[in-house]
């Protein structure tokens, strides 16, 4: 049986123009050749599997090709490119920096720089890996990467530039490889099928070279690993099966969903996913990228930024048309932010699904067109009744009159609207829309009332109040447990000790006042809330006189004191 070798390895580059996008760095280093303007280092970096080792190795068999072509391409036939292509070559060394980190290897290679070539002009140094040696290896490098020998070239390569040490970087010719393309993978991953007489799905491609996260070796091993799921054949099913992808009809399907705000579809969508093992974490980033595309597709400035197959792309095209610009914003910000929180979510899953639920609020055009309607009325005008005097004051306000259908429109009296029993501030308001019904606005005449109250009414509706909010606990005892202070006929002060109370109370303020405008009969009633000055709230000197504050702030305290008979200490 015939030894199978990867096709990383038998379609490895060995010219110039045979390495894929890196166009610009090939023909600077042919350009060199060329003019004999050769520097003694190089350093080549850039991700993984873009040709960084595979340029150097090219770039070091063509200096030393005896017979140049006109393009300054190695021609493949002189004694130095025969022992280069056959491994035999004694002026090309290799070095793996990642297992040869220590100064004694460094020191080796330096003992070995010194011994001219046999065939050719120069002898190439290939330093792999190079940012894996140690400080003290770097340090023993320096003056020879600086001053070798004329015969000598080093070509340093490397993933992590960050990690070599600015004295070696200034020493040598610095070149960034690019990540490679997915059209360019996807053009070489045919070539590479045909010539293994491999039939393949062009949207299967772009799915590997998606994958493949710009690098052409990483491509070329999912290439193999799907030929041997595959056979000979290769489909875009097969392709997603196997890589354990997402198939892009899955994020078709649930955009189409949350378009026509159907909730239970999303949900049920979402569970098919999980339920064939994918990752809530992977499927939220997917609907992000999913919803990226359609965005870019919608601009045809915009649509080379899309890189997948020729059918995909016209779904991508026609499915953009379907989606409203700010929806898309609005969507991509909620998976987003959905994506930010995930690691830290406990129900992970909730997480997620609410954030489908909040998407699909995104196009509940009922909702839009109310809230759109309330934004677009002018306000009307009403009468303010004094019952103090008889004078009227106007003021502009929108009255809502009600129609149903088949009956007279009729106004609509503004009554006292009864508190429930309890508060909830975070809960969204759900209001149910009666059928067959329209809004439309009139100018009438309203009552409000302007009633006098004392100190006393003021603090009796006060202690109502909180007995409407019992699952508050902590401010409900505060509310419980301090009194109001008049300022004026219609205004009063709320004192708090710390922010924390202030930001708490302010939530409740648009309650409390409603609640306050029902009971005293007075709408013109006004809420301030005054934090305590750092004088009235220093810390006691002594016990004492701290159990003597706090008591004061917390009536419940003294209350425990002395029930359970505590002393201070």
């Amino acid at each position: 049986m015939e030894n199978f070798i990867v096709s990383a390895r038998k379609y490895r580059p060995s010219t110039f123009n045979s390495v894929i996008g890196q166009s610009s760095l090939t023909t600077t280093l042919k350009n060199a050749i060329k003019s004999n303007h050769l520097a003694h280092a190089y350093l080549f970096c850039g991700p993984r599997g873009v040709g960084k080792t595979t340029c150097a190795r090219i770039f070091a068999k063509t200096i030393n090709c005896q017979n140049l072509s006109a393009e300054s391409e190695a021609c493949n036939q002189c004694e130095s490119c025969v022992s280069f292509n056959e491994q035999r070559s004694y002026n090309i060394h290799e070095l793996d920096a990642a297992s040869n980190n220590g100064t004694d290897d460094i020191k080796s290679l330096i003992d070995q720089v010194r011994i001219p070539p046999q065939i050719g002009k120069y002898s190439v140094y290939i330093v792999d890996e190079v940012h894996m040696l140690s400080n003290a290896a770097f340090n023993a490098f320096l003056k020879t990467l600086e001053e070798p020998p004329a015969h000598a070239i080093f070509i340093l390569a490397t993933t992590e530039k960050h990690k070599i040490i600015p004295t070696i970087l200034s020493r040598c010719q610095i070149y960034d490889f690019n990540r490679i393309t997915v059209a360019d993978t996807v053009a070489y991953l045919q070539m590479v099928a045909q010539k293994e007489g491999v039939t393949v799905d062009v949207n299967g491609l772009n799915v590997v070279a998606q994958k493949s996260d710009g690098g052409m070796r990483d491509a070329l091993s999912i290439f193999d690993q799907l030929v041997s799921f595959c056979g000979n054949t290769i489909t875009y099913q097969g392709v997603i099966e196997n890589l354990n992808v997402l198939d892009y009809e899955y994020y078709f399907k649930l955009v189409e969903s949350i378009l026509k705000n159907e909730v239970s579809e999303s949900l049920l969508i979402f569970n098919e996913i999980l339920t064939k093992g994918f990752d809530g974490h992977h499927f939220i980033t997917g609907l992000s990228s999913h919803l990226r595309d359609v965005l870019v597709s919608k601009d045809p400035q915009t649509i080379s930024l899309l890189e997948v197959g020729a059918g995909i792309g016209e779904r991508y095209q026609k499915q953009a048309q379907q989606c409203p610009i700010d929806f898309l914003f609005k969507a991509l910000k909620i998976s987003n932010d959905c994506d930010i929180d995930y690691r830290q979510s406990k129900n992970k899953r909730l997480l997620v699904e609410l954030a489908l639920i909040r998407m699909c609020q995104l196009t509940d055009e009922k909702k839009k067109s109310i809230i759109d309607d309330d934004e677009s009325n002018p306000i009307q005008s009403i009468a303010v009744i004094n019952n103090n005097n008889d004078s009227n004051t106007s003021i502009t306000t929108p009255i809502v009159q009600i129609n149903t259908a088949g009956q007279k429109p009729t106004s609509v009296i503004p009554t006292a609207i009864p508190r429930p029993e309890s508060i909830s501030i975070s809960a969204p308001i759900v209001v149910s829309e009666p059928q067959n019904i329209y809004v439309s606005r009139v100018e009438e005449k309203v009552v409000v009332l302007n009633k006098t109250f004392t100190s006393k009414d003021l603090e009796n509706s006060w202690r109502k109040f909180a007995d409407t909010i019992p699952e508050l606990g902590r401010i409900t005892s505060f509310i419980q447990n301090n009194t109001p202070l008049m300022t004026t006929e219609t205004e009063f002060t709320v004192t708090v000790s710390n922010s924390l109370q202030q930001k708490e109370l302010a939530r409740l303020q648009p309650d409390i006042l409603s609640f306050l405008h029902v009971q005293l009969e007075n709408t013109l009633v006004r809420m301030s809330i005054r934090i305590m000055e750092e004088t009235e709230n220093q810390r006691a000197s002594s016990p004492e006189d701290r159990y003597k504050m706090l008591s004061d702030q917390n009536p419940a305290l003294k209350t425990l004191r002395d029930g359970l008979n505590l002393e201070i200490d």
